[in-house]
């Protein structure tokens, strides 16, 4: 479901949080930074910084990054695809509302697989982020 915005609010709640504890620090004497100064503004989506530490984090320790085949799973239930991408160790998954409306894919089970992004078939590193456009069955 919309991760790279599930991310984005996640660490905008994070940076927010620890804004409190920082506020609520201290014996007085030494004012906590403001909230705002806390909130950095982010320069590039969430996915993308991680996927770029990954690929950070391979080039570092030396070893390239694991390959394996992506497989189809346009026809299944959003969480079949889901699963079968995970079980292939695909982790970074993107679902979208593939009639374009943006709904949010709140049970997987009530939802088939249209489209993906990249195609099937092909091998790929296993942080390739990964797009599964579905729409409700019957649509």
């Amino acid at each position: 479901m919309q991760v790279s915005r599930l991310l984005s609010a996640l660490s905008v709640l994070s940076a927010v949080s620890l804004g409190a504890v920082l506020t609520g620090c201290g014996d007085g004497a030494d004012a906590a930074a403001p909230a705002s100064a806390v909130l950095a503004p982010q320069s590039a989506p969430v996915a993308t910084a991680a996927k770029g530490a990954a690929e950070t984090s391979a080039k570092a320790r030396g070893s390239a990054p694991d390959m394996r085949a992506l497989p189809n799973v346009i026809g299944m239930s959003l969480q079949e695809g889901q699963n079968a991408m995970q079980a292939a160790g695909f982790f970074v998954l993107d679902d979208q509302d593939a009639t374009g409306q943006n709904r949010f894919q709140v049970n997987d089970h009530n939802w088939v697989i249209t489209d993906q992004s990249p195609a099937a078939g092909r091998k790929f590193p296993t942080d390739t982020p990964v797009v599964l456009y579905a729409k409700k069955y019957g649509e």
